[in-house]
């Protein structure tokens, strides 16, 4: 048996982000998919890290995941900082939208779980508009409490018969983390992590221009949109997620500057 090459990494904060471009994870997935590998993708933010930083267990998720991509901009300055001279944005909605067109015409069917049943609807319209031979598995909306042992063992069984390759989750992280990492070598498709991006591919909430996106303000235009619940998070994580990435690239500077003149 060939043993697996690991993807390549940078460790932003100490944690692994996947150091390939869209393009290439997309790939990547979809492969592990047609062989229906129980794998995880985390959609990793500025959130989620300094989440996983504050917090040991959710950190051994996001360290165990297969994939975690860069979604958001000071993620991937930060991986350009640290040699991904390359690396590009890998959001959420961009890994739908690329999943769902690649898989259509693979005949990689997928399914979705976790959101309401007002989004699963909105979101199976524009999915039978944009991609008519899309294959949908199944869409399932959870209860917000914890699904019993039977409940759970049900959900999977009705995944795996479904034949999935891919199963996008929104349960919003870390829920949707720690459910896909309990749920690694049950179900037998690629698990990812979309949060937010059920809503505003349902049209439910808009998405910021490219502009917005490419320039590092998407925090802004969604705080704008969702000032009560947003404030008290971007005010948690945006410090100290900048002084912890300062520090880090001021000691990773320190350390290639001694290398060199050891060198010498």
């Amino acid at each position: 048996m060939v043993k697996a090459v690991p993807l390549p990494t940078r460790k932003v904060l100490d944690f692994p982000i996947t150091a390939l471009r869209l393009n290439e994870q997309i790939q990547t997935i979809l492969g592990w998919a047609k062989e229906h590998k129980s794998k995880t993708v985390c959609v990793a933010n500025v959130h989620m890290l300094m989440e996983a930083h504050w917090n040991p267990e959710f950190a051994s998720v996001l360290k165990d995941a297969d994939i975690v991509t860069p979604d958001g901009m000071p993620l991937v300055w930060m991986m350009k900082k640290l040699g991904a001279t390359s690396q590009d944005r890998v959001a959420g909605l961009d890994i739908l939208a690329s999943i769902c067109e690649s898989a259509s015409r693979q005949e990689i069917s997928v399914s979705f779980i976790g959101s309401q049943t007002k989004i699963l609807s909105g979101m199976r319209s524009r999915l039978k508009e944009e991609y008519p031979d899309l294959k949908i598995a199944g869409m399932e909306p959870l209860p917000f409490r914890p699904l019993t042992e039977s409940e759970d063992e049900a959900l999977i069984k009705k995944i795996n018969q479904s034949g999935a390759g891919v199963v996008f989750v929104s349960l919003g992280c870390p829920k949707q983390e720690k459910w896909m990492a309990q749920h690694k070598d049950k179900i037998h498709a690629v698990m990812i992590g979309l949060g937010g991006a059920f809503p505003v591919y349902a049209g439910l909430q808009k998405r910021a221009p490219r502009i917005v996106r490419e320039s590092g303000f998407e925090w802004l235009y969604r705080w704008l949109q969702e000032p009560r619940r947003l404030w008290g998070r971007y005010t948690k994580t945006i410090p100290p997620f900048m002084w912890l990435a300062m520090k880090q690239l001021i000691s990773t500077n320190y350390s290639v500057s001694n290398s060199v003149s050891d060198l010498k």
